[in-house]
């Protein structure tokens, strides 16, 4: 007996409650009509709905790998709160549309005002280098290592 594709096999992916993390492809949005979470049109919309935007392993409460949790306490330690992650567990499509719209194997991927800057490394150089906080002031986004920097200099 033949089995079914996957994708219409799979009830649309849910984010956990209380987390604030948005998954793409819910019920009723335009990425299930256009092609599913994965598709080109989709993974676009998701990388320019917010200023900052992290596909990871898990959630940023719960990170599932070291890469991601790295990702996530570098946006924490500039203070950078307010930003949509979406975890690639809950979606095998979004997993890979996300590698094929920006050519990048790995995960996590993170983009800044719809522009794909890396993954974990690449944050990670331009945390150490300040990078970071001069790319977080483009978008409007005080680094908290800054405000850091500060106290440190009244002591």
């Amino acid at each position: 007996m033949p089995s079914l594709p996957r994708r219409a096999a799979r009830p649309a992916p849910r984010p956990p409650r209380g987390t604030g993390v948005r998954a793409g492809g819910g019920r009723g949005s335009m990425s299930a009509v256009v092609g599913g979470s994965g598709s080109r049109e989709a993974v676009e919309r998701l990388v320019r709905e917010h200023p900052v935007v992290v596909f990871m392993k898990g959630s940023p409460a719960q990170p599932l790998c070291g890469f991601s949790n790295a990702v996530v306490q570098i946006l924490r330690l500039h203070g950078v709160e307010d930003y949509r992650a979406h975890d690639v567990l809950q979606d095998p499509d979004l997993r890979q549309g996300i590698k094929n719209y920006s050519n990048w194997p790995t995960i996590p991927q993170v983009y800044l005002n719809g522009e794909f800057v890396g993954g974990c490394d690449i944050l990670l150089q331009m945390h150490q280098n300040g990078d970071l906080v001069e790319e977080l002031k483009k978008l409007g986004i005080r680094s908290a290592l800054l405000d850091a920097e500060k106290d440190q200099d009244k002591k």
